[in-house]
C-alpha cells in the first residue's frame, strides 16, 4: 500500500485525471487531497466528483470551500436556478464577493445548475471535511493540512507537552488540533519562510504537506531556500523545503503546482509519501 498526496486542482479536472492515471493507484493505496477542489477551473464539480469516486480518497477543506460555504450560507440554496443576493446585507455581500473575487463564479454557475437534492447532498459532503490528517509512510510521519502550520504554535504546543512523539500519528493529530482554523486554511509566507523545527538533525520528526501556495511564489516567500519552484519550462512543481545536508530530509512539503494560474505555468501534482516520487499533468487551455 502507498499513500499519494494532491491538491489545488481548482477545477481543472482533466489534468486531475490525467496525473492519476499515471499514478495508477492501486486497489489498496490511498490519496490525500487537501483541498481546493472548486473555483477558478471550467469545471469544479467535476473534480469533486471524481474525487468521491475514489475508494481510498481523503478530502481535507481547502480555503476555497470555505470561502463558498460562508458565501452560500448568506443566500440559501438557489431559486428557479440562481443564488440570490438582491437582499443580502453588508457583511453577507462581502462574503459573497469575497468568494467571487477568488474564481467563486465558476462553481456557483454548476451549483446553480444541481437539483435540490444534489445541492444539499454537496454541501453536506463540504461540510464534512476536516481540516488536517497525519499518515506514515516510507518510515516517516506527515502532517496534512491545506495551507500549512504556525510552528511558534506548534513549538508552543510541544513545550507544554515534553516528552510527546510528534512521529506518533495520534499526538501529531493533537498538536494539529490545537493550531488556529485560519491557520490550517489561510498561512503563507510564515509557514514557507521559515523552518518548524519539526524535524531534527537526523531527520526525525513529522514533514508537513500542504497546498495552497503556488510553487512558483516560493521564491519570494522563501528565498534563502536552495531549491527549483518551478521545473525547466516553468511550470509548478512540487518543492521540498528545509532539508539539511545531511539527511536530505525536508520540513516542508508545497504540492501546490499552481493548476489555479492556468494553461501555462499550471500543473496538477501528484506526491508519493513513501519515497517522495512526484507525477504531473498540465492544465491545458480550456481544461
Amino acid at each position: 500500500m502507498a499513500v499519494y498526496v494532491t491538491s489545488d486542482a481548482h477545477g481543472h479536472v482533466r489534468a486531475l485525471d490525467e496525473v492519476l492515471e499515471r499514478v495508477s493507484l492501486g486497489a489498496g493505496d490511498e490519496l490525500y487531497v487537501l483541498g481546493d477542489l472548486i473555483d477558478r477551473g471550467p469545471d469544479p464539480l467535476g473534480v469533486v466528483s471524481l474525487v468521491r469516486s475514489l475508494p481510498n480518497a481523503h478530502v481535507l477543506l481547502g480555503n476555497h470551500e470555505d470561502l463558498m460555504m460562508l458565501a452560500v450560507a448568506r443566500t440559501g440554496a438557489p431559486k428557479d436556478g440562481a443564488f440570490d443576493i438582491s437582499g443580502l446585507d453588508y457583511d453577507a455581500f462581502t462574503d459573497w464577493m469575497n468568494w467571487m473575487q477568488n474564481g467563486g463564479a465558476a462553481t456557483s454557475e454548476q451549483l446553480e445548475r444541481l437539483s435540490a437534492e444534489e445541492y444539499a447532498d454537496f454541501l453536506g459532503w463540504v461540510a464534512g471535511l476536516p481540516l488536517y490528517a497525519t499518515a506514515t509512510a516510507g518510515g516517516h510521519t506527515f502532517a496534512l493540512c491545506h495551507a500549512g502550520i504556525s510552528a511558534g504554535a506548534a513549538l508552543e504546543w510541544a513545550g507544554v507537552h515534553a516528552g510527546e512523539d510528534l512521529e506518533d500519528p495520534a499526538v501529531l493529530a493533537q498538536m494539529l488540533a490545537a493550531q488556529q482554523r485560519d491557520d490550517l486554511l489561510w498561512i503563507r509566507a510564515e509557514f514557507w519562510g521559515v523552518s518548524t523545527t519539526l524535524v531534527d538533525a537526523n531527520g526525525h520528526g513529522p514533514i508537513v504537506v500542504a497546498g495552497h501556495t503556488p510553487s512558483p511564489l516560493l521564491s519570494v516567500l522563501a528565498p534563502n531556500e536552495d531549491v527549483a519552484c518551478v521545473n525547466e519550462e516553468g511550470k509548478g512543481t512540487v518543492v521540498e523545503l528545509g532539508a539539511s545536508a545531511a539527511t536530505g530530509v525536508p520540513d516542508r512539503i508545497d504540492v501546490d503546482c499552481a493548476a489555479a494560474s492556468g494553461a501555462g505555468p499550471g500543473r496538477v501534482g501528484v506526491l508519493r509519501l513513501d519515497d517522495l516520487e512526484t507525477w504531473f499533468a498540465d492544465v491545458r487551455e480550456g481544461e
